[in-house]
C-alpha cells in the first residue's frame, strides 16, 4: 500500500511563515511540534534522531527544499510536517541554496519500504516548479495544507 501525503500530513502540522534562524533551531521546532503526537517519545529524542540523520548527510535536496527524516521506535505510523519558513536558512543543501520549504518525515523503525516510498513521492512533488511555487505563494496555514495535497 502506498501512502499519500494526505495520509501523513494534518492541518495542525502544516505551518506557514515559521520563524527559525538555523538548521538546529528548525529541527528543534519540528521535534517539539511532533513529540506530543508520538506516544512514549520526547522532543529531545525526536531532535536527536533528526540530527543524527543530518550528520549522515544533509537532507537539503536543492531548489530551497529540505526533507529531514528519521525512524523512531515509538512511532506507530508515518508522520509528516510541512513548514514554509519566514526566512530561508542555510541547510547544507546539495545545491548550496538556502531552504525555505521543509517537509519532515518520521516513520516507525521497521517501515523501510514505506519510508522510501514516501520520500520518493515527496521528492517527485518537490521537483515540480509549479508545486514549489504554489506552496511558497500560500496565504495561510490551511492554504499551504490544501496546496500540499493538491498534487
Amino acid at each position: 500500500m502506498t501512502l499519500a501525503i494526505a495520509d501523513i500530513l494534518t492541518p495542525e502540522r502544516t505551518l506557514a511563515d515559521v520563524d527559525v534562524t538555523s538548521k538546529k533551531k528548525l529541527l528543534e521546532f519540528i521535534a517539539s511540534l511532533v513529540a506530543d503526537d508520538i506516544s512514549g517519545s520526547s522532543a529531545d529524542e525526536v531532535f536527536e534522531r533528526l540530527l543524527g540523520r543530518e550528520r549522515l548527510g544533509s537532507t537539503g535536496i536543492g531548489e530551497g527544499i529540505a526533507i529531514p527524516h528519521c525512524r523512531l521506535r515509538q512511532c506507530g505510523q508515518a508522520i509528516g510536517v510541512l513548514l514554509r519558513l519566514q526566512q530561508a536558512i542555510d541547510f547544507d543543501s546539495i545545491d548550496k541554496q538556502p531552504v525555505d520549504l521543509v517537509f519532515a518525515l518520521l516513520v516507525p523503525e521497521e517501515a523501510t519500504d514505506e519510508h522510501l516510498q514516501i520520500l520518493a513521492t515527496l521528492a517527485g512533488n518537490f521537483s515540480q516548479p509549479d508545486y514549489r511555487q504554489q506552496l511558497r505563494d500560500a496565504a495561510s496555514n490551511i492554504q499551504l495544507y490544501e496546496r500540499a495535497l493538491a498534487n
